[in-house]
């Protein structure tokens, strides 16, 4: 996956420990990363944050990924234009893309690895 480099790849791989079936879904590793949405509204006012619980070098991890994607892939620079002509603050946009990367990395989690180098 593009962007992740060998620290952020430790941290994520380290809060999602030895044994990643353990996870149910990609929900439950959003949690575990503290990138899951947590209802914050108030009045008429409808929004959401990040929870504070969770991994917090994972969460950390998730936030570079975004970070660095906000600044070299076209798509996701695409996504923060459009989301900010919305009216999203760009705290809110890092909440969603953490979200959506956390979905990412959490597929190559628990894909089944074939044709490793050195295996016959």
């Amino acid at each position: 996956m593009k962007g992740l480099g060998p620290h952020t790849t430790a941290a994520l791989l380290i809060a999602a420990g030895d044994n990643p079936q353990r996870l149910r879904n990609e929900s439950a590793f959003a949690h575990l990363c503290g990138a899951a949405p947590v209802p914050a509204s108030s009045g008429k006012t409808v929004r959401y944050r990040l929870s504070r619980g969770g991994d917090r070098q994972a969460n950390y991890a998730l936030y570079i990924l975004v970070v660095s994607r906000m600044a070299w892939d076209p798509v996701t620079r695409a996504y923060v234009a459009r989301r900010t002509t919305e009216g999203k603050t760009k705290k809110e946009i890092i909440r969603c893309l953490k979200r959506h990367v956390a979905r990412e990395v959490y597929k190559l989690l628990v894909q089944p690895r074939t044709g490793l180098a050195g295996s016959d």
